[in-house]
């Protein structure tokens, strides 16, 4: 292989072209702090069932297909209770729950106010249908609602919704709202 020879004229576009240059003292790629990628927490897992209550007490009644669902936690008024029938607090979110099984709805469930809780929403709706094809016409996830709502440590009260909200198929739940700090 032979040596190209350069001739001036071309050293000096080269050097027209690059530009002032520094010499580089050493080889190690220093990185910048502004380069590094931020740390991100460790997820933990969350722990759903922490969030009820064991209840010692006898569960509540069952309930029927057209059946109207109330529920006020201990030390709230009578008057949250009819505002939220009323849907004065409005809806942050909703949940169909309808046509799952009870375990899959207690899942859902409690992955939605979960979130709801960390969203920090006041008002939500879940629809959990009438129940007309369970057997024996009991509906089975309205009266499982019933009790998961009122062991859960957030929700502060649930009414069934109105009529053009799904009526007896479906609630509105008050959930508690935690301060942001």
């Amino acid at each position: 292989m032979v040596k190209k020879t350069i001739t001036q004229e071309d050293k000096d576009l080269f050097r027209n072209t690059i530009g002032l240059i520094e010499p580089v003292n050493s080889n190690k790629i220093l990185l910048n702090q502004k380069d590094k990628p931020k740390p991100y927490p460790k997820q933990v897992p969350v722990d759903l069932d922490a969030h009820l209550y064991k209840i010692e007490t006898a569960e509540p009644e069952k309930v029927g297909l057209e059946d109207s669902l109330s529920y006020t936690a201990p030390g709230i008024q009578n008057n949250v209770l009819k505002k939220l029938r009323k849907g004065f607090f409005g809806l942050d979110a909703d949940i169909d729950l309808h046509g799952l099984t009870s375990n899959t709805a207690r899942n859902q469930l409690l992955r939605f106010l979960n979130t709801c809780i960390a969203s920090n929403y006041r008002c939500v709706h879940i629809v959990h249908g009438k129940g007309y094809r369970s057997t024996d016409n009991q509906p089975v996830l309205k009266n499982d609602l019933n009790l998961w709502l009122r062991q859960h440590k957030d929700v502060q009260a649930f009414c069934s919704a109105p009529q053009s909200a799904g009526g007896t198929g479906a609630v509105f739940v008050l959930l508690k709202v935690y301060k942001l700090t």
